[in-house]
């Protein structure tokens, strides 16, 4: 598996958000809308200065999900390492191929968790430029949905990969 395809979506995906939420600051409030309830109702307001520390921040975590942890599993030793079947992943025939395969799949993780992110921070933008017309708070539960099926499938691939005994662990019991 590669990891640069998403990485590379990724690094678009920043791209974007810093020109988007760049452009986006000149034009709200001084406080804006930041927080809804389920069904769209805003019941939480930030200076436009920390709504965009937000953003940030939870950029950065979204970075350190996909980029820093699987580096870290990276240099870590196996017994620090929770994985299925670990001598056989981990053991130095198959280390690198394993942590290709986790840095392939944290990144793709990342991703979809950075669109949501992106996702969610322009929903509250669309609410605060078009407070008369503010968007559906139905797209947000779809954007929810698809993120759970997004993640479900993730960890189902997870499970696929590492839980099946591998032949040659099975011949060495």
């Amino acid at each position: 598996m590669d990891s640069r395809l998403p990485k590379l979506i990724f690094a678009l995906l920043a791209i974007y958000a810093a020109f988007y939420f760049s452009q986006a600051y000149a034009q709200l409030p001084e406080v804006v809308a930041s927080h809804f309830d389920g069904r769209g109702h805003v019941n939480g307001w930030q200076t436009k200065s920390a709504f965009f520390i937000t953003i940030i921040v939870v950029s950065v975590l979204a970075c350190i999900v996909g980029f820093a942890i699987p580096a870290l599993m990276s240099v870590l030793p196996p017994e620090l390492v929770n994985l299925p079947n670990k001598k056989y992943w981990l053991g130095p025939e198959h280390r690198a191929e394993t942590i290709e395969f986790l840095n392939t799949h944290f990144a793709w993780f990342a991703c979809g968790l950075f669109l949501l992110i992106i996702l969610t921070f322009e929903y509250a933008l669309q609410f605060n430029f078009h407070p008369g017309h503010p968007p559906s708070p139905t797209r947000m539960w779809y954007l929810i949905g698809a993120f759970m099926a997004f993640s479900l499938l993730l960890t189902l691939r997870l499970f696929v990969k590492f839980l099946h005994a591998p032949q040659e662990l099975t011949s060495q019991k």
